[in-house]
């Protein structure tokens, strides 16, 4: 015969009681959705990349923004494409967080985008071209569907 506090832990083991969170903090699980070998392979290993650190001043991830990932031991940049937290007005909410990596000065690691990404952050990126000194043209220029 079991314990009553045995009982309770077995019943209340898969019980969360945490909201969930759908912003893009520190260890937020991504979705890859370029082709990059790096990120097909994480993603084929069922270990997703984990944010490390957000490049805004807000510590908190938005449509367009870059992130530091953890991805397979290394440390890799990305642009984040879609989120499952609220948006704006005629932004699109994904179903998951969705990430393009890139390296140190924008261009990205793949050839293909495999989802459709929101159609705003072509204005987004083209801003953030000309005051960084980063050229993200190219991530506008491999990704072939818009919402």
């Amino acid at each position: 015969m079991l314990a009553p506090s045995a009982v309770l832990n077995i019943i209340s083991r898969n019980i969360s009681t945490s909201t969930p969170v759908n912003h893009i903090i520190k260890l937020t699980r991504l979705r890859v959705v370029d082709n990059s070998e790096i990120g097909k392979l994480a993603m084929m290993e069922g270990k997703p990349p984990r944010c490390i650190h957000v490049y805004n001043k807000y510590g908190i991830g938005f449509i367009g923004d870059r992130i530091l990932v953890a991805i397979r031991g290394e440390k890799k940049k990305g642009i984040l494409v879609g989120l499952k937290q609220k948006q704006a007005p005629k932004v699109p909410k994904f179903d998951s967080n969705n990430l393009v990596l890139i390296d140190d000065n924008g261009t990205p690691l793949g050839t293909r985008i495999q989802v459709p990404i929101p159609h705003i952050l072509r204005t987004k990126m083209k801003e953030k071209t000309h005051t960084k000194g980063a050229d993200y043209t190219k991530l506008i220029a491999i990704a072939s569907r818009f919402v």
